[in-house]
This record gives structure tokens, sequence and C-alpha cells, in this order.
């Protein structure tokens, strides 16, 4: 399993390895979510719409002067031209991990890797696997051979053979996959609700607990935290509850 090895927060306890979807409604929102949590857990992540809506200036505001790692989630999908300039402007901002969709095929990944090496080699390109949203019936729907353990499995492996240095995944699909690509390659899992919490949009959940145990590196959390009356202190509560475990 790969080691996440973030700087100390508060009073000398390490992060937990948590990144935090910080989908806000306004940059201000993001900024204060992100300062709230970053005491607690190692990463931020900053998705496609809230992105578009402010650009580069957001991953900015919710670094600022913690240096907590940032992951940008902007699910890049296009031709392999295409793919590789927008690497090349984003990777500017220096996120650890900028997602891309594995099924946009070997070719891309490997244009976004190239891309990312040139511009911002501390930025790992991090493939989608299989949203968490789908189910076995969606996956059928689309075309996309399943179950959905084994084509997320078969869509890490090309990934990281065109130089992918991370995986998106559900916690049902991370020890199928680490067989697959080894120790070396961060295992992402969204989808990840504490003990109780409404699923919401996502299919393929699991609790934090669960996710680590199954060999995950980095949890994906957001709404039970953000929404929380106190988001510093619900990532504070996951990040006790890990340690714990």
């Amino acid at each position: 399993m790969t080691v996440i090895e973030p700087s100390e927060g508060k009073a000398g306890t390490v992060p937990a390895p948590i990144a935090v979807a910080l989908d806000a409604p306004d940059l201000e929102t993001a900024a204060r979510w992100a300062t709230l949590v970053t005491p607690h857990v190692s990463t931020v992540k900053v998705g496609l719409e809230l992105y578009l809506r402010y650009g580069p200036e957001v991953v900015a505001s919710v670094r600022g002067a913690s240096g907590v790692k940032i992951f940008l989630d902007l699910k890049l999908h296009d031709i392999p031209a295409t793919v590789a300039g927008a690497t090349r402007a984003v990777a500017r901002t220096a996120p650890a991990y900028l997602t891309v969709h594995a099924a946009g095929g070997a070719q891309m990944v490997e244009a976004a890797v190239e891309a990312a090496d040139e511009t911002g080699p501390e930025t790992k390109i991090t493939a989608v696997t299989v949203l968490t949203s789908l189910s076995e019936p969606d996956l059928a729907a689309i075309g996309l051979a399943g179950p959905a353990s084994e084509a997320a499995r078969r869509l890490a492996g090309l990934s990281v053979e065109a130089g992918a240095r991370a995986i998106v995944c559900s916690a049902h699909e991370v020890a199928a996959i680490r067989s697959e690509v080894g120790p070396e390659i961060t295992l992402i899992t969204p989808g990840v609700r504490p003990s109780g919490s409404d699923s919401q949009d996502q299919a393929r959940v699991a609790t934090p607990e669960e996710a680590l145990k199954a060999g995950a590196d980095l949890l994906v959390i957001g709404r039970p935290i953000t929404r929380a009356a106190d988001p510093g202190a619900a990532a504070a509560a996951i990040a006790a509850a890990l340690r714990r475990s």
C-alpha cells in the first residue's frame, strides 16, 4: 500500500488520509471550509463546477498558507492532444492529483502523463475507473462490460501501464485493483460515508474504516463533512475515528 506522508496538523497530530470534497456554491465558502478542515485532513478536492467558475484562483484560495494537498478533480476526457493541452494549463497550479477518465484510453492517459511531467512533475495523473454513482444496471446500459469490479480492474491496469500514478475506484474494487497494479500506486476511493450517513447519489459506498481496511490510500468525503453544522468538528471526528481503528 502506498504510504501517504502529509504534514503534521495541530498539536503534532498527522492529518488523516482524507480528501474533503469542496463542492461549495462560491469561492468564499470553499476557502472557509478548507480553512476549517485542513488541520485534520491531508487533502482538499476541487471539482469541475468550482474550477470552471473561478479557475486557478480557487486552487490558490483553498490552498492558502497551509500547504494542504490539492486534488483537482476535473475528469478530463477528450482526444489525446486536447487532454495534453488541458493538463499543461492546469498543472501550473501544482495539484497533487489531477483526474482523467481511464475510459479515454491508454493514449489519452499517456498524453496527460507526459504533459504533467513537462509542466508540474509533482502532479500525479489520476485515472478514474468506474464512477461510484454507477450501478451494475447502469454499466450494462452504457455498454461497459461488468461487473463493476472487473471493469474497474481492467481500466486501472490500462491506466497504470500508460503511466498513471493514482487510481480512483470505489472501496468495493480496491482489493482487486491493488492486486492488479501493485503497492506503489495511490488508490483513492470516493463514495465514502460514515456509518449512518445518507448515500445520496452514490451507488457503491463504504464507511471510512471499511475503505482503509480494504486497502485505500486516500478517502474522498464531501457532504458528511461540508454539510455538517461545524465542518471542522466533523472532519476532526472522522479523523479521530480512523486513528482509533
